[in-house]
């Protein structure tokens, strides 16, 4: 562009100095129309600028992260001017980290014309990635001039995490919801208020079992197998504050929030009912979401991902335990990214429930050896970044 405007200047004084040496009207002519010709390529720029309208459409407003997901960006001219060149910046980023990716497109834009440019990104990570026009330069058919539209349009996308497989054990004890009617598809039990399955009798069965009225029809001992209540009082608690500020910040929170789906996740597998708690940024409060189906584990891990935003603010967990005193649970497990708080002490000591884990993310294994289990009633777990198969093993829930 710079050649063309050093080129156009040339030609201007050309024509001058071929005007002052030759009278004429061709002269004249040539060089009115050498001087007029910017002037008309400058309006020619500036009114489609004005009638240039940018915006990005999505097919999904959620994506699995690793997976490349396509962005739309629609430019809409509404001029008589068509543009030949148009060069878009586009830039992107996860709003856990600072660093921002961008690139450009270049396209034409037809006149009184609607059209689209389409390319393909990914995310490495889980969370909220922020995709912005950082502004389309449009030229005049000449490229003299160089005009700036569409300057800070954007949208976003969540990233959502994946769930890994995780070992250990469910184990199933007194502390029973007493007003839900949630019970093992699988696995007989002892609650007397449903039966699981009929079967014959076996010797040592207790006589308060036996189905009498069936078994005068059968002519053999018919015994009730109970059912197995799984909606037990057991959560998850996830503490969003990431306290790691650096280039870890990412990998630590992605691993974070796939440490938190994984033990939900291993829950479910194991038909176990359970409660996530996490702060909701754009309620302002923590957020209860009771989980019973894999369906209500996506939705609720969907609110979660939506509710973050740039400035990253989570209220501390003491908020949630000083309005919410004597708790008591079959399991509670903590996630969080920070070993030395004091709430990890405040869990041990004061939080009442038959198996107490903390899930602690640390960045690599040199911190994970480090990480010592300091509590008498909980149980910490070191999960390195990126390794959560192999670090939560043999957990009790």
């Amino acid at each position: 562009m710079i050649i063309m405007k050093i080129l156009f200047a040339a030609l201007i004084i050309i024509c001058g100095i071929f005007y002052i040496m030759y009278l004429g009207d061709f002269a004249l002519v040539l060089f009115i129309v050498m001087l007029a010709l910017p002037v008309v390529m400058y309006i020619f720029g500036y009114a489609a600028k004005k009638k240039i309208r940018v915006s990005f459409s999505l097919k999904e407003n959620s994506v699995i992260k690793n997976q490349e997901f396509p962005i739309k960006l629609d430019i809409e001219n509404s001029s008589i001017f068509p543009v030949g060149k148009a060069e878009a910046v586009i830039e992107y980023y996860n709003v856990f980290n600072n660093q921002i990716h961008s690139f450009r497109v270049l396209f034409p834009v037809q006149a009184k014309n609607r059209q689209s440019v389409s390319f393909m990104i990914s995310s490495q990570f889980c969370g909220i990635v922020k995709i912005r026009c950082a502004y389309v330069n449009i030229f005049d058919p000449l490229r003299i001039f160089r005009f700036k539209t569409g300057k800070n349009t954007g949208t976003e996308i969540a990233v959502i995490p994946e769930g890994h497989d995780i070992t250990g054990t469910v184990s199933y004890s007194d502390r029973v919801n007493e007003e839900s009617n949630n019970f093992s598809d699988v696995k007989p039990g002892d609650d007397p208020s449903e039966v699981f399955d009929l079967r014959g009798y076996n010797p040592g069965d207790k006589l308060n079992r036996i189905h009498w009225k069936l078994s005068s029809k059968k002519d053999e001992f018919i015994v009730k197998e109970y059912s197995l209540p799984v909606d037990v009082p057991s959560v998850i608690f996830l503490n969003l504050r990431c306290y790691e500020d650096s280039e870890h910040t990412l990998p630590v929170f992605d691993t974070l929030m796939e440490t938190f789906i994984s033990i939900s996740k291993f829950m479910l597998e194991n038909e176990r009912v359970h409660t996530l708690i996490y702060f909701n940024e754009n309620q302002g409060v923590f957020t209860e979401r009771v989980i019973s189906s894999t369906n209500e584990l996506s939705e609720t891990v969907s609110e979660l991902i939506f509710s973050i935003s740039d400035n990253l603010y989570c209220e501390p967990p003491e908020v949630y335990f000083s309005e919410n005193s004597n708790l008591s649970f079959s399991s509670f497990t903590f996630v969080t990214s920070r070993p030395d708080t004091d709430i990890l002490t405040y869990i041990d000591e004061n939080v009442d429930a038959d198996f107490k884990n903390s899930a602690v993310i640390v960045k690599n294994y040199d911190e994970e050896a480090k990480t010592a289990n300091r509590y008498s009633s909980m149980r910490e777990i070191p999960v390195a970044v990126g390794r959560i198969s192999n670090s939560i093993k043999d957990i009790e829930l």
